[in-house]
């Protein structure tokens, strides 16, 4: 790992180890918010695959897409793009290209990053591809697999997945166990390749990425520039101290947070968001509970000594457990009624559920913010706008409340409100809120993105028509 450390040591890092945490990045100089820490391309990944839409395996889009002629299999928008991944694409193709049609439809992403990754192995060992300290299979190696932890289930679906591996790529020197190993290495590992406004497009594998250790309360972000994973810092990062990143979605309670963690990445995170018990019961009451029975109290409840109702800590109304318990079987059953529908839920039904859960849980509730988030996105597919806007609102104090200063999600909330806003004619409302989205993005995306780029051409735009606006007033 001398090659690594050399290479690390240009970005201003070291590679280092932690007791309990095994290894991690370190930085050797301050970072400050919104500057660069490092980034890397895939070392292998693949579109997400969808019964919508394709994607090209080069660049992702979806627009003028032709499939591979020979595996039919693989989507590519344009010349450019097979080019770029022919070396690597004409041993995948060759393999797909043996199986039969019914076979072939069983070739998931995962299976194909698997194949790849061995292709790209082979390819390199053949010095057909070049390695660098950072490009290079050692790495991948060296990432941690936890295969002691993983339970029967588990290891018969990776000894099956390792199995259409093998039969796959045909090559007698690749170990079937191996390959178990390697698909336990991605469910640890590889990363969920998102665009700007963090919608996912597929999988990729970063092994110098996978590096950076997980917190509740992360001082970097990673963000994908097209396939290029980008971990900016979002705070000032002092010298010595560790790069840290979030791996999963910190909304939740500690005791969500850590078994989404223990489930997904096998290990309990002990950040110090999560070792403060004590703020612990308030913020699942808050976060996961339910509301106060005086609508203008916005207290958190607690059961109650007798196990017959809930206490509201601010206020001391109680509020009857059976009350509860009805309610929330409603949103069960309303809930059970929106997911069977083939629309996903008309509007109407999930407006439904909002309306009881605003009765049942509390103003800053999780679950409540994810129903105004369905009902957002479903006004806005029907251009619903104005109703759209509503709701965008609602959820904006929760957002501030769940996520730090600089977290994307709540930079794009504020955008998605700042382009209602605009389109409406509610121009001086839409600089608000897409100044305060630029403020968090430029930090979380940088600026010479297009997304960006188009961020800050929209705000001047906005700028010039409020401009004229009151040049048209004062006339």
């Amino acid at each position: 790992m001398e090659e690594l450390q050399s290479a690390l040591k240009g970005n201003g890092l070291t590679l280092s180890n932690l007791p309990e945490k095994g290894r991690c990045l370190l930085t050797t100089r301050d970072f400050h918010p919104g500057e660069v820490i490092i980034s890397q391309e895939p070392y292998v990944c693949v579109p997400n695959k969808s019964p919508v839409e394709s994607r090209c395996d080069g660049c992702f889009t979806t627009s003028n897409l032709k499939k591979c002629s020979g595996c039919h299999v693989v989507w590519y928008c344009g010349s450019t793009c097979q080019k770029l991944d022919w070396k690597l694409h004409r041993l995948e193709c060759e393999a797909l290209s043996r199986l039969d049609k019914d076979r072939r439809k069983c070739v998931t992403p995962s299976i194909r990053l698997m194949v790849k990754l061995y292709l790209r192995r082979k390819l390199q060992s053949e010095k057909v591809i070049p390695t660098t300290a950072t490009d290079n299979y050692n790495l991948v190696e060296a990432l941690v697999s936890h295969m002691p932890d993983i339970d029967e289930k588990q290891l018969v679906l990776y000894a099956q997945m390792a199995n259409l591996v093998n039969f796959i790529l045909q090559q007698p020197d690749i170990n079937i166990k191996e390959i178990a190993e390697n698909f336990s290495k991605f469910a640890c590992n590889a990363h969920t390749i998102c665009d700007s406004e963090l919608i996912p497009l597929g999988t990729g594998l970063y092994p110098v990425i996978s590096i950076i250790n997980h917190s509740c309360l992360p001082n970097s972000v990673l963000v994908f520039e097209g396939r290029l994973a980008v971990i900016r810092a979002v705070q000032h990062i002092p010298q010595g101290a560790e790069v840290l990143i979030s791996y999963i979605d910190t909304t939740g309670s500690t005791m969500t947070r850590q078994k989404a963690l223990k489930e997904q990445y096998l290990f309990t995170c002990a950040c110090p968001r999560c070792i403060k018990l004590s703020d612990d019961i308030q913020e699942s009451a808050v976060l996961e509970g339910y509301r106060c029975k005086d609508e203008g109290c916005n207290g958190f409840l607690l059961r109650s000594s007798d196990d017959k109702g809930f206490i509201c800590q601010q206020c001391g109304r109680v509020r009857d457990k059976e009350e509860i318990r009805k309610i929330a079987s409603e949103v069960k059953s309303m809930s059970e009624k929106a997911l069977m529908s083939l629309s996903s839920g008309t509007v109407s039904m999930h407006q439904t559920i909002e309306k009881l859960q605003r009765k049942l849980c509390h103003p800053f509730s999780i679950s409540l913010m994810q129903t105004r988030e369905k009902v957002l996105k479903i006004l806005m597919e029907l251009q619903n706008w104005r109703e759209a806007l509503a709701y965008c609102k609602l959820t904006i104090p929760v957002y501030q409340r769940v996520y730090p200063g600089f977290h994307p999600l709540l930079g794009l909330q504020y955008y998605t409100c700042g382009k209602l806003e605009w389109f409406l004619g509610d121009t001086e409302d839409a600089i608000k809120s897409m100044t305060k989205a630029m403020d968090i993005l430029r930090i979380t995306h940088g600026t010479n993105t297009p997304f960006m780029r188009d961020l800050l051409m929209k705000l001047e735009e906005a700028h010039a028509e409020a401009s004229h606006k009151l040049s048209c007033k004062d006339e």
